[in-house]
């Protein structure tokens, strides 16, 4: 075989070998999103993810040094996409409702994909401030400062009151949507599409009306 003919036929299978390998990374995430949604993060054990992926003990360790590296990168995964869609909305020039509307919607819209996924992001992680969630506050943080960056812009366009805080008003706009997650894995809340998109609405609504300036016509003369 000459040698060119061998380069190919390594770079075929060194392809295929990583995507075994990344085909049961993906096994083993799933499977603790599975087992820390139904268990808890801190009552489970690595072997109890190993079997619920259907995988020996120890390739678990192969891919991961602990569990809670498995979690680290689910919370990171699914983070850093919610960072990027923040910017992406905030780039472009439509309205601060529209852009609000867009990250609630696809917040929610992750929830009603992947309800497992989210409950492990709001229990283990965001709400977990005195363990996990101290390690990755500066990954939360910036969630709050890209809202307030929206805040901040819409302000010097007159869209938003300059008297409400960038920082409180994003600390408002993700609280409550923290709580409709929090309600609906719960089971506080009502789920459903039209649950879910009438939660988009108030979102939105409750917010950017309590930021927004007020009409003209509603402006009482002093």
């Amino acid at each position: 075989m000459s040698a060119s003919r061998a380069s190919v036929g390594g770079a075929k299978q060194s392809a295929g070998e990583e995507k075994v390998a990344t085909d049961k990374r993906r096994l083993i995430l799933d499977a603790a999103v599975r087992v820390f949604a139904r268990q808890g993060f801190h009552a489970c054990r690595v072997s109890d993810i190993a079997d619920e992926a259907g995988v020996a003990y120890g390739l678990v360790y192969h891919y991961f040094a602990s569990k809670h590296e498995i979690l680290v990168t689910l919370f990171l995964e699914r983070w850093n996409v919610m960072l990027e869609l923040i910017r992406e909305v905030d780039a472009e020039p439509i309205p601060v409702r529209e852009k609000f509307g867009a990250i609630v919607s696809f917040i929610v819209d992750s929830y009603r994909h992947d309800p497992d996924l989210m409950k492990v992001i709001i229990v283990e992680v965001t709400r977990a401030a005195n363990s996990f969630g101290q390690t990755h506050l500066g990954e939360i943080r910036a969630a709050y400062e890209l809202i307030g960056d929206i805040v901040t812009d819409a302000q010097a366009r007159g869209t938003l009151r300059a008297e409400i805080e960038p920082r409180f008003a994003a600390m408002a706009f993700y609280g409550a949507i923290e709580q409709l997650l929090t309600g609906w894995i719960f089971g506080l809340l009502p789920e459903g599409p039209e649950h879910f998109e009438r939660a988009k609405w108030l979102v939105v609504e409750t917010v950017c009306g309590g930021l927004e300036q007020p009409a003209a016509a509603d402006v009482a003369p002093r």
